[in-house]
């Protein structure tokens, strides 16, 4: 489990955390959601150990920013928004990289870990890239690349920052049924998204954060229609049901 209490963090003189506090579960995926500048990105970073602010944060016994990792990566796997690969590596390469936690230092790729990255690299929809270099490809293909990466990692834990950014609906919603499908297995994920439509549909629950706080917590219906949740986004919003029964999401 992952259990965030009391964090904050700041940069330089601005508070961007104030004594955030949140947990994730085995089995459990929670959506991070608000305005631009609110914090989200850097409440990710503190959970996977890239940032240290105050406060506790763990993950089971370990305390992501402190310890080697290489050891953290067999527990979490971590989706940055921006990513950059100096080299010209092939799709197959950036997806096998996932895999690095779980070999040592100077081995060679497994049987097991070549059927993990191709596994992910089906789901995620790039099996077809697979010896195209990394750098010629579109923004929503690299997007999808970097997924294949995360999930091949196999962690208990992922931590997605954004990870529908500049995917097309069919791989938007793909995403978030690879997470549902890992749900089942009992992975645990926390999601940074502006995707509320997919993050009403999917998730148990929904974080909002407004000025590095948490706003509301909960249900995510019940928190799409809170007044705490208007106010962040400075615009009510207004959700209905498609034929289907699942819920939309408009500002109103």
């Amino acid at each position: 489990m992952l259990i965030l209490e009391g964090v904050s963090f700041s940069f330089g003189a601005r508070r961007v955390l104030e004594d955030v506090s949140l947990t994730v579960g085995p089995g459990e995926l929670v959506c991070v959601v608000g305005p631009n500048g609110a914090g989200k990105t850097t409440l990710l970073r503190v959970a996977a150990g890239l940032e240290r602010g105050a406060g506790r944060v763990s993950l089971g016994d370990l305390d992501p920013r402190a310890g080697g990792r290489r050891e953290l990566a067999r527990h979490l796997a971590y989706l940055a928004q921006e990513y950059a690969v100096v080299f010209p590596f092939t799709v197959a390469e950036v997806v096998l990289m996932g895999r690095y936690p779980h070999r040592s230092s100077l081995a060679l790729e497994s049987d097991r870990d070549l059927e993990a990255a191709r596994a992910a690299m089906e789901r995620c929809d790039v099996i077809g890239l697979a010896d195209r270099k990394f750098d010629e490809l579109s923004g929503g293909e690299r997007r999808r690349v970097l997924l294949a990466q995360a999930f091949c990692q196999a962690a208990p834990l992922v931590l997605l920052d954004e990870p529908t950014a500049s995917l097309d609906p069919l791989h938007a919603l793909a995403v978030f049924r690879i997470l549902g499908e890992e749900k089942a297995n009992g992975q645990a994920s926390l999601v940074v998204t502006h995707d509320l439509n997919l993050a009403a549909r999917f998730a148990d629950r929904l974080v909002v954060l407004d000025g590095g706080r948490v706003a509301a917590a909960g249900a995510p219906l019940d928190i799409l229609a809170a007044p705490e949740t208007a106010r962040a986004f400075g615009v009510p919003l207004y959700m209905g049901r498609l034929p289907g029964g699942a819920a939309f999401v408009v500002p109103s």
